[in-house]
């Protein structure tokens, strides 16, 4: 079956600003950050059991309960890479768009850890010295330049099941395993 090119050029351009999006993973000092929008109220349609929240309840503390269930059918699951707006750190209010790997959930939360794309092991130094933890988890579907990624293993992000854009890829399993054990 042949693809509407209308549809194919706006996938291309969807992937295009997913990619811009990807590369610039941590914004330059100066930079004005951009406002996130901030999750919406559930959509009652939905059947799922979604938090009743306007706001982001901050970054998620304790022992993350994995689960690996990824199911390609449109709705975010754990071991998938999706694309939702993720929080700064220093603001909740800021953020920007990314993939993020989901770990598991905490009630109707998502759990999730930010990918990125930058090669951490260039300044390992540095970002150990500000607190911050990569694991490289190789190439994937999520990336469609194909680039390694890397995943932060020191702060999990809740995600509302609302704020998902999109579905990236199935996590392999193996990979999976190695991320959470390392968590």
């Amino acid at each position: 079956m042949t693809q509407n090119p209308w549809i194919k050029l706006l996938g291309d351009v969807v992937e295009a600003v997913a990619r811009a999006a990807f590369d610039q993973d941590d914004r330059p000092s100066g930079d004005r950050p951009a406002s996130g929008p901030k999750p919406r109220a559930p959509r009652p349609a939905s059947g799922r059991d979604l938090p009743e929240t306007d706001g982001y309840p901050g970054d998620f503390e304790g022992r993350v309960k994995p689960v690996y269930r990824p199911e390609l059918d449109g709705e975010p699951d754990p071991g998938e890479v999706v694309w939702s707006w993720v929080p700064y750190e220093e603001d909740h209010s800021q953020g920007k768009d990314r993939p993020v790997l989901i770990v598991g959930n905490d009630g109707p939360w998502l759990l999730a850890l930010q990918l990125t794309s930058q090669d951490h092991d260039r300044d390992a130094e540095q970002e150990a010295r500000a607190g911050r933890t990569w694991m490289d988890i190789g190439t994937g579907s999520w990336d469609s330049s194909g680039r390694p990624s890397e995943v932060r293993l020191n702060r999990v992000i809740r995600i509302h099941p609302d704020a998902v854009r999109r579905e990236g890829a199935i996590l392999d399993r193996a990979v999976f395993d190695d991320v959470v054990a390392a968590l």
